[in-house]
């Protein structure tokens, strides 16, 4: 039985592989762990899969899986995932900033009873145009998700093998892991101060942009995990309030020729067709129809839905594509 499984995503790191592989080696030897570490080259153009290649021949416990192209985190987390075997499973950076000395520590917070315990790096090591924004977005997603984490996007964490069996990623959602697990009822969500190293080789592989793309997955996961299962309620309810009011102004403007003709024998009125309001009703009716019919048309997509894998393997090392 394998304790623990380290999935770590890289895209051009040929530098900091080796030492970092031999530094995840030497933690595990000297707590005596059966393990394995399964790294996702995600589309490199360095040298990144030579170096994996002789990382796993001195070490067979270092499996690999290499994208034909650059798909991103969320992709390279998804499929490693779904070749974990191990009790816990950890996740880490493959840019020496993450510590592989705190794997026995989050192990045994996994083993305590937490379905996942996220890093929190108290003291940061990079530049105010990346600190800022993540405060920023960090606590956006804290009020949003209801969630109590400093750090969402801390990329050393821990899970139980039980809740990774229940994730798939895509996107850049691989920053929202624990509002995805909240969502799937794993509820035991803890945090822990995990160092922040500086940046020994290479620079980073993230812009600006990220934070706006991150914004939108978290406002696509949020709408998602309310209605995935039941988008009627959510189309349904929409177009019955557009219906219902599109309908009460057409009885209004109706009435009111009514009255006039019939009640108060008053010429002064105005035909139906000629009042913009009686357009802007229409219209709330047409739309409140198209929201019903996408409610159903959601339905009947969630009752046969089938996803597949969209990510093409270029090659594997110790593991089955």
């Amino acid at each position: 039985m394998i304790e623990i499984s380290v999935v770590i995503p890289l895209y051009n790191e040929e530098e900091s592989l080796p030492e970092l592989c031999d530094w995840i080696s030497r933690v595990m030897n000297d707590r005596g762990f059966t393990y394995e570490v399964i790294l996702v080259d995600d589309g490199s153009t360095d040298a990144s899969w030579d170096a994996i290649e002789k990382i796993s021949q001195q070490n067979p416990s270092f499996k690999a899986i290499r994208f034909n192209r650059n798909y991103g985190k969320s992709a390279a987390l998804n499929i490693g995932f779904k070749h974990v075997s191990g009790e816990v499973v950890i996740t880490m950076d493959a840019d020496m900033q993450d510590s592989p000395d705190e794997i026995p520590e989050l192990h045994a917070m996994i083993k305590s009873g937490h379905d996942m315990v996220s890093g929190w790096k108290k003291k940061r090591h990079d530049p105010i145009t990346k600190t800022v924004p993540s405060k920023f977005f960090n606590f956006t997603t804290r009020v949003i998700s209801g969630i109590k984490l400093h750090d969402f996007n801390c990329g050393l964490k821990a899970y139980s093998a039980k809740l990774v069996s229940t994730l798939d990623i895509y996107g850049e959602m691989h920053r929202y892991i624990p509002v995805i697990a909240k969502r799937n009822g794993f509820t035991k969500i803890g945090e822990k101060v995990v160092e922040h190293r500086p940046r020994k080789y290479g620079k980073t592989k993230f812009g600006l942009e990220r934070f706006i793309y991150g914004f939108l997955d978290l406002l696509s996961i949020s709408f998602v995990s309310r209605y995935k299962k039941r988008p009627m309620h959510f189309f349904g309810t929409l177009g019955t309030l557009s219906f219902l009011l599109g309908f009460l102004f057409v009885l209004g403007i109706i009435w009111e020729k009514i009255r006039a003709i019939y009640i108060l024998k008053s010429d002064d009125y105005r035909d139906v067709v000629d009042q913009p309001l009686f357009f802007l009703a229409l219209a709330a009716i047409i739309i409140g129809v198209q929201l019903f019919l996408a409610g159903f048309i959601g339905e009947m997509m969630t009752m046969n839905s089938h996803r597949r894998s969209d990510y093409i393997l270029e090659d594997t090392i110790g593991l089955t594509k």
